[in-house]
């Protein structure tokens, strides 16, 4: 059993969970919790390196299935240490390393059909966990992220996911405005949400293979994201309100493009 955080492992994981530059060059990202790492073992495009357990969900969890830990490479951490690798303020007594997913943007933009959500510079975690996770329950086939926005391996960004991120195809995109191009020449329509834009986003059609792009939280769209989309749409703000939350925004559009697809 790990007892002291200054054994090498538990200092690896504390770099793993801070920095997205251990998680780059190791090419893996922590998971969190009982849910998060169940859905791991089951995933098809990831593989759990190492899972460390709490002694006291250890004991728990042999104890209700003594095969609950067959099959996986795992640590015994004592509670106390555990408290100091979790992210969590009530940790669940279980996390585990786990390898990168890997997609591509040929694959994912292929086909004469799909939703696709774009974001440019979106840095809130939650944000991007939320919008990640609507995408799988809207039906969207991939998310394209610029370089700017939060690292998706980022634990809050992981919880956030609530397990979508095994699930929902990525790319970041090293040249943001070269893939939107790449987009739009594949067919796609791509939808900018914009204060500027003419039309309420409940009347267009989205009929054809369709992007919806959103913006930083506090900026939006850089001008020249904007104008290299096929359109701008916006959404009906009443009161003084001026512009919703980037995950709530996303969320609207893209259930909009859901209920129009589902219909037909």
């Amino acid at each position: 059993m790990i007892s002291s955080v200054s054994n090498a492992q538990i200092k690896n994981i504390i770099k793993l969970q801070a920095k997205a530059k251990e998680r780059n060059e190791q090419g893996v990202f922590i998971c969190e919790g009982r849910k998060m790492f169940e859905e791991a073992r089951q995933a098809k495009n990831v593989t759990v390196q190492k899972t460390y357990v709490s002694e006291s969900f250890y004991e728990e969890m042999t104890a209700k299935a003594s095969d609950y830990f067959d099959g996986v490479e795992y640590e015994i951490v004592s509670d106390a240490v555990f408290k100091q690798i979790a992210e969590t303020m009530t940790p669940q007594g279980v996390l585990a390393v786990v390898t990168k997913p890997q997609h591509s943007l040929e694959e994912m933009i292929k086909g004469d059909v799909g939703t696709y959500v774009v974001l440019e510079d979106v840095r809130d975690p939650g944000n991007l966990g939320t919008i990640v996770r609507t995408a799988e329950g809207a039906g969207v086939k991939g998310v394209i992220l610029s370089k700017g926005c939060v690292d998706i391996f980022n634990p809050k960004v992981i919880r956030s996911t609530m397990g979508a991120i095994y699930r929902m195809p990525f790319v970041y995109a090293e040249d943001f405005l070269g893939t939107l191009e790449k987009m739009k020449q594949s067919g796609i329509s791509v939808y900018a949400a914009h204060l500027e834009g003419a039309v309420y986003y409940d009347e267009v059609s989205y009929e054809k293979k369709t992007a919806i792009m959103i913006g930083n939280e506090g900026n939006g769209l850089t001008r020249e994201a904007a104008d290299a989309a096929t359109s701008y749409i916006k959404i009906p703000m009443e009161g003084n309100v001026e512009s919703l939350n980037a995950g709530i925004a996303a969320a609207v559009l893209m259930y909009e493009v859901y209920r129009q697809n589902r219909n037909r």
